[in-house]
């Protein structure tokens, strides 16, 4: 008897092991499990060649065609999410194809055009439910109370609840590792140079199920179980009386943000959020920039019926990702600077007026860290290039030209503001002219390099420099400035009317060898300077494509013009860590800000504010000193296409030339 006893208890003990381990889990890889590919890649690879001489032979300016693949992962929209709506994934993917086939970017220093055209792939699939769910445990868990907000268009009073990004991103990058298959340290050796997946989440969570006052509801049982429909009384309460949005280590408040890995999560039952520029329409995000499911199944108008109102969803949706794509996946180039060197130099040179503090010290809240800045310079350069950053700091009071060059470079303009008693009041507002400056710093005959190297590893002048001396200093120019980008020896019709110097070099000055890019870094930290002292467009860095020039001083905030929902945005000079890296991001990297595109229209760069949050140091809504992969990706793709738009160039101004000479010479 007592055999049979436990044989049973042996038995059930089996049975409940087989059942665990046969429950649906989250990012679970069963055996025959469909693996995802670059399908784009495989598609194109035959034809590049034949296009790539149809191009060159035809006199027609046609684009280079690159193909560009975009995942766009659909959260909660397979009759599992909020309102246990439904989307077509195939019908969107259709959509998309026809309605955003291409993308051409742009270079926002000339306003034109590159020579290379993304042909536009979109590859659109549903999540699955266990993925769902666990997104949602984790979403659930982040949320803290941050007092109430009001509902969108002047709605009533609900509570608010705040999420840290960063709290579900590793929920997010889960999610990204199992779909593309990269749980196993991703790509062999011999295929790391093989683009990798870039992914859109979009999202639609169930906010009566994610309410972290509702302790009812059991996650888990839901990973594999049965979700419930929905009645009409259910449909209503599907908002939850409550919003939720987050903030990116932070940062301003948003419903999309990007990610440190290669994705950009867009969820549409987060919010609204309203932030952008005082007074200024362009670029603004308020609570109708993103379509919201409340709006199609309960419209206010009574005319539009139910499909009409899925095929605007549905269109509003393909817009909102067309617009990720052209700002983040696909963005303009900053600076298309051909860079064909194996070394990056970047002196970081500290130019103070006092002796109050150095930044270059470490252990305080102002200082900057030189080894984190190098760590995320080198994501951005190909494997090979070396990268190394030296520094020093500088009394202005011992460099006369440059201290009245700052001086020079000082600026106002009136601005008029409204006050609490409803007037306007003008008043005058000081700020740092980084294009002056820089014109100013070129013309003096000052020289710093010498001290950077003292502070540096000594082999650096016989490595980057060909011939250094510090006697003779009178050839009237900045040494720190003296290179040339190197864009202008590939193509540059401006220095062709340029008068070329045939003076002979003096031992003071200081050469670059071959094979050596200098990217100086100019930090100016002041005291006993106006406590709102900005540079221009209010921000504290100015570049150009060769030199970064940061403002820094000891005010404790100064209030800009932006603002994330009823709170204004603030900048705070005494920390310039994340403004270098923005500066070495746009000049090394070729990066524009995620928020910024040029437009032929405008015939000027515009702004979007939708995607100004997440893992970059651009603008006022960002708060974090890294840079995403998907941003490190971009620049490392924008070094290849600059130099395929200069050869292009190149080609194309040769054979012009060719074919004009039999007319020039009758």
């Amino acid at each position: 008897m007592k055999r049979i006893k436990i044989f049973y208890y042996l038995l059930g003990i089996l049975l409940s092991s087989i059942l665990v381990e046969s429950a649906p889990q989250a990012y679970r890889r069963d055996p025959g499990h469909p693996a995802w590919h670059h399908g784009a890649f495989q598609d194109v690879k035959d034809s590049v060649r034949s296009d790539l001489r149809q191009m060159l032979h035809s006199r027609a300016e046609v684009p280079f065609q690159v193909p560009l693949e975009v995942n766009v992962v659909l959260i909660g929209f397979s009759g599992d999410g909020g309102y246990r709506y439904t989307v077509d994934s195939q019908k969107l993917e259709e959509f998309l194809r026809v309605g955003f086939p291409s993308h051409r970017p742009s270079c926002l220093e000339t306003g034109q055009h590159l020579d290379i055209e993304h042909h536009v792939v979109f590859n659109v699939f549903p999540a699955g439910q266990p993925e769902l769910i666990a997104l949602e445990k984790a979403l659930k868990a982040a949320m803290v109370p941050a007092g109430t907000a009001r509902e969108a268009d002047f709605g009533r009073e609900v509570p608010l609840f705040e999420v840290e990004a960063t709290a579900v991103e590793p929920e997010f990058e889960k999610l990204y590792s199992y779909l593309f298959d990269l749980e196993n340290g991703g790509y062999p050796v011999e295929e790391m140079d093989r683009p990798k997946p870039t992914a859109i989440f979009v999202v639609n969570f169930d906010k009566v199920r994610i309410d972290p006052r509702n302790k009812e509801v059991d996650l888990d049982s839901l990973m594999g179980g049965r979700i419930p429909p929905l009645n009409e009384e259910d449909m209503k309460k599907q908002e939850g009386d409550y919003i939720y949005r987050y903030r990116y280590n932070g940062g301003g408040a948003s419903q999309v943000w990007l990610g440190s890995g290669r994705f950009v999560v867009i969820d549409l039952s987060a919010g609204p959020c309203t932030y952008g520029k005082i007074e200024t329409e362009e670029g603004s995000v308020n609570s109708r920039t993103l379509p919201r499911l409340q709006n199609v199944l309960f419209p206010r108008s009574g005319s539009v019926n139910e499909q009409s109102a899925h095929d605007i969803f549905v269109g509003r949706l393909g817009a909102v990702i067309a617009t990720t794509v052209e700002h983040v996946l696909a963005p303009d180039v900053r600076y298309e600077t051909v860079d064909m060197t194996t070394r990056l130099l970047v002196p970081i040179i500290i130019l103070q007026n006092h002796n109050r503090y150095n930044i270059m010290v470490k252990g305080h809240n102002y200082s900057i860290d030189v080894e984190a800045i190098e760590s995320e310079v080198k994501k951005m350069v190909h494997q090979g290039q070396e990268v190394v950053i030296v520094g020093g700091s500088h009394g202005l009071h011992r460099h006369e030209k440059l201290a009245i060059a700052v001086s020079k470079a000082m600026r106002g303009h009136s601005l008029q503001e409204t006050k609490k008693d409803g007037r306007f009041h003008v008043h005058t507002k000081t700020y740092l002219d980084g294009a002056i400056l820089k014109e100013e710093m070129e013309r003096s005959a000052d020289v710093l390099a010498a001290g950077l190297l003292d502070v540096s590893d000594p082999t650096l002048s016989s490595k980057f420099y060909l011939r250094q001396t510090w006697m003779d200093d009178t050839d009237g120019s900045d040494s720190i400035l003296k290179h040339k980008p190197i864009w202008t020896t590939y193509g540059s019709r401006r220095q062709k009317d340029k008068r070329r110097k045939s003076e002979k070099k003096k031992q003071g000055d200081l050469y670059r060898t071959y094979g050596t890019r200098v990217v100086p870094v100019f930090v100016l930290s002041l005291a006993d300077v106006d406590d709102h002292l900005m540079m221009e467009d209010e921000s504290l860095v100015w570049t150009s494509n060769d030199v970064v020039i940061v403002l820094q001083h000891q005010t404790d905030k100064i209030p800009l013009s932006y603002v994330s929902e009823l709170e204004r945005r603030h900048a705070i000079p005494s920390q310039v860590q994340r403004h270098i890296l923005a500066g070495l991001a746009s000049v090394v990297g070729g990066l524009s800000a995620p928020y910024e595109k040029a437009s032929h229209v405008h015939e000027r760069p515009v702004v979007n504010w939708l995607l100004a949050a997440g893992c970059h140091p651009f603008g006022p809504f960002s708060n974090t000193s890294q840079i995403s992969q998907l941003l490190c990706d971009i620049a490392l793709r924008n070094s290849v296409y600059a130099r395929v738009d200069s050869a292009l160039h190149r080609i194309r101004d040769t054979s012009e030339n060719t074919l004009k000479l039999p007319w020039e010479n009758r």
